[in-house]
């Protein structure tokens, strides 16, 4: 059983209105833009489990199942898959909403494994004390 087999309890990560920077040549967003986004949610819902310096371990394969366009507002929801001891496995799931209707449209689906590490880019439990303070500055993890 697939996890878009099972039902998931998604929450909002992030929201962006689609803008004319984002646009390719055929007058669609470009999908390396909603993969940067993908990325960026999946770190939210990392963050959500430990104050860490989170990085994407990977991003499974990624089908766009339609298009979105200049002025379209997508959310990406997210919901957690798996709680490792230094990574989570998240789901992202992308919808447009449409600019000129207001309709709502699924966009696609990814799967990300995103891993805690140190400042020296090494894995550690993220139940561990915070290794990225609120402020800004960090802890020296040595």
């Amino acid at each position: 059983m697939g996890f878009m087999d099972k039902p998931l309890d998604f929450q909002l990560s992030l929201k962006a209105i689609m803008m004319p920077r984002d646009m390719n040549n055929y007058g669609t967003i470009f999908g390396g833009v909603i993969l940067s986004y993908i990325d960026q949610a999946g770190f939210i819902e990392a963050r959500r489990h430990g104050i860490h310096r989170w990085v994407t371990a990977s991003i499974d394969r990624v089908d766009f199942q339609a298009p979105v366009y200049v002025g379209d507002t997508v959310e990406f929801q997210t919901c957690l898959l798996r709680l490792g001891t230094t990574s989570i496995k998240a789901c992202v799931r992308v919808m447009a909403e449409r600019y000129q209707t207001g309709k709502v449209t699924m966009v696609t689906e990814a799967e990300l494994t995103m891993v805690s590490v140190n400042a020296q880019g090494k894995p550690i439990a993220f139940d561990s004390p915070p290794s990225a303070m609120e402020n800004g500055s960090e802890e020296d993890d040595s």
